[in-house]
């Protein structure tokens, strides 16, 4: 057992890193997302980017439904490798670990990790000392050299779902965000 999710090795060159914490609403959600869907453009790789933010909100939904407890926070954790973007969510419920369900037609629930197994190349489970990690990675096409990102890159406005009002630029993100626990960003 680990008590983190490192990215798959440690930063180098070209490779990136971000996390940030968030607490348990589900207004975080999109926020995740669509900061996911805009680290993937601006590391050069737009054309991952709606991949990304879905396999953002996706992870982030199963936090929230089944591994938040009150009061503590779960954090998003997005690398970029030579050959991956990694999306990894952390919860602090180790002992209720995800399985992919059979969905009957009706259900409004249980297809989360179905599409996380369809777009995703790779995903598993981390157990944590605390918590569990669920991450899921997104193979890159090309080198990293051959795609240098560029700073006024913007995410589609299709991926970015919808936003409360004042929300449209991240301002009030930013304003409400602060530092957390062992100095990561805590969002919400």
């Amino acid at each position: 057992m680990t008590n983190s999710c490192p990215p798959p090795r440690l930063p180098k060159g070209n490779d990136r890193y971000d996390a940030v914490s968030y607490t348990p609403y589900p207004s975080n959600i999109p926020r995740a997302r669509r900061r996911v869907a805009q680290l993937a453009v601006d590391w050069g790789h737009p054309d991952v980017a709606g991949d990304a933010a879905l396999l953002a909100s996706e992870l982030c939904t199963n936090a929230l439904l089944h591994g938040c407890l009150r009061d503590r926070l779960f954090r998003v954790e997005t690398s970029l490798t030579g050959n991956a973007l990694r999306v990894a969510v952390t919860d602090p419920r180790g002992e209720r670990l995800p399985y992919t369900p059979t969905p009957v037609a009706d259900d409004q629930f249980g297809r989360g990790l179905l599409i996380v197994r369809t777009l995703a190349n790779r995903w598993s489970v981390e157990k944590l000392t605390v918590g569990k990690t669920v991450w899921a990675e997104l193979d890159m096409r090309g080198s990293l050299d051959a795609q240098a990102a560029e700073p006024s890159a913007q995410v589609p406005r299709r991926y970015l779902g919808r936003t409360a009002k004042g929300d449209a630029d991240g301002s009030r993100v930013a304003e409400r965000g602060g530092r957390g626990p062992g100095g990561h960003r805590v969002q919400g």
